[in-house]
């Protein structure tokens, strides 16, 4: 069994499993077609593990760096509870819509603000606000920018936090230290930074499943 049929396989069987969505995640799941790109939100495991990460720090507030139709949003939301709170930071109104839409339906919309806008000005913009840190911080936006928003993530968290940045291995490509391919460049030179800042410690896992071959890093904030 090695092709993306029997991954796509595996984690429909994980998912079933272990995963169990009620009609929330899967009618969310579906709003995925209405936005502006189809096909690229978490897998329904990476979106248990994800709230799983929350549940284990004990995440109040979450911070999120790409919305689309609010799937990743809404494991977030159920992660940081009745009196949690969650920003999801989403470029396009339509993907925004759709994200409130599901997010209503689903009864998280009093924990969710989705603003609106390029992440690096609204991440700006949040610096700029007082506001308490955030415990779990999900980047899952344009790669390109990754450096920018490690850069905002940094004082937007606090020591104990926990930041995922997804699609790292870029179907392989990360590895190529010759690429001048922006998203490549974008996740190379975020990793180099995490590995380079003392105050962070992280790791970074390759995996094959419904979203093909994917990836993820891990990083803890240690202070």
């Amino acid at each position: 069994m090695d092709s993306p049929r029997d991954w796509t396989a595996v984690d429909d069987y994980f998912t079933d499993e272990l995963v169990r969505q009620d009609q929330a995640l899967i009618d969310t799941a579906r709003g995925d077609a209405r936005t502006t790109a189809p096909g690229i939100a978490v897998s329904p495991p990476q979106g248990k593990l994800l709230s799983l990460i929350g549940e284990m720090i004990g995440a109040r507030r979450a911070l999120e760096f790409g919305t689309l139709a609010g799937y990743s949003t809404l494991w977030l939301a159920r992660a940081v509870g009745p009196q949690g709170r969650v920003v999801s930071l989403e470029l396009e109104e339509q993907n925004a819509a759709v994200a409130r839409e599901n997010l209503t339906a689903a009864g998280m919309s009093d924990r969710v603000e989705i603003r609106v806008g390029p992440a690096t000005a609204t991440s700006a913009a949040l610096v700029a606000e007082p506001a308490e840190p955030f415990d779990l911080v999900f980047i899952d936006a344009d790669k390109p920018n990754n450096p920018a928003y490690l850069e905002a993530t940094m004082a937007l968290t606090r020591p104990g936090s926990v930041i995922v940045l997804d699609n790292v291995t870029r179907q392989g490509r990360v590895a190529d230290s010759e690429s001048t391919a922006p998203d490549v460049i974008g996740v190379r030179t975020a990793l180099r930074t995490i590995a380079e800042d003392p105050r962070l410690d992280a790791t970074a896992l390759q995996t094959v499943g419904m979203k093909g071959w994917d990836g993820f890093a891990v990083i803890y904030r240690r202070s």
